[in-house]
């Protein structure tokens, strides 16, 4: 991945109200490496990047979106302190053979080796069926604010639109959580891979110059 107007810096712990302060002005961070960049070079093309964000207490599902939930009904799903154990490795090595260009080398490239409390508060979402795991959402919490760090699934599931499933799931968590904010992480004014993002309902995105405004059609 090539970026251009890159910003980053190096933070160990930051404080849940930190975080929201940080994702409110376009940071994102993998593992304590704090990053925000405005283009995105990919497939031959320069993007633009534009951050989002969504209130989870407004937010109602699309018709598609109700019927991923209805597809997935039979899942069984746990919120715990993210772990990364043999089981959650091995569902990351599948995932990453989906990818023909950008392929991850590991989970830790976004995730530290402490990912429950490093660099902020974390959470998994696990998606189960039966007893296996299907997919897994990590979820940053601050202290009026999540965003979600990265997210994969099961290929032989796809059918399911997992990731879909586990955004959904993200929102309904911020909501319970009583955040006002649900940063979902990085699309683009372009079409791309990323674009998924973009139906969630009542988006905001960031103008790189402090404000946030709804997201333009």
């Amino acid at each position: 991945m090539n970026q251009s107007q890159e910003e980053y810096f190096l933070c160990w712990s930051a404080g849940p109200e930190t975080m929201d302060a940080l994702w409110a002005e376009g940071w994102r961070h993998f593992g304590p490496i704090f990053f925000r960049y405005r283009r995105w070079r990919h497939a031959g093309r320069s993007l633009t990047v534009t951050p989002l964000r969504l209130e989870p207490a407004r937010f109602g599902p699309s018709r598609s979106q109700r019927r991923v939930l209805a597809r997935n009904r039979d899942l069984r799903v746990e919120v715990l302190p993210t772990a990364l154990d043999a089981e959650t490795f091995e569902m990351f090595e599948a995932h990453r053979r989906r990818f023909r260009a950008d392929v991850p080398d590991s989970l830790h490239d976004f995730l530290s080796h402490a990912p429950s409390e490093v660099p902020c508060r974390n959470e998994a979402v696990r998606v189960y069926s039966g007893g296996r795991l299907v997919a897994a959402h990590f979820l940053d919490v601050g202290q009026t604010a999540t965003s979600s760090v990265y997210s994969m699934f099961d290929p032989s599931e796809s059918r399911r639109s997992l990731g879909v499933y586990t955004i959904l799931l993200a929102v309904e968590r911020s909501r319970r959580l009583g955040c006002r904010h649900y940063y979902p992480g990085y699309a683009t004014r372009e079409s791309s891979p990323y674009d998924y993002k973009k139906n969630l309902s009542g988006l905001e995105e960031y103008d790189w110059r402090g404000r946030w405004h709804p997201l333009a059609s």
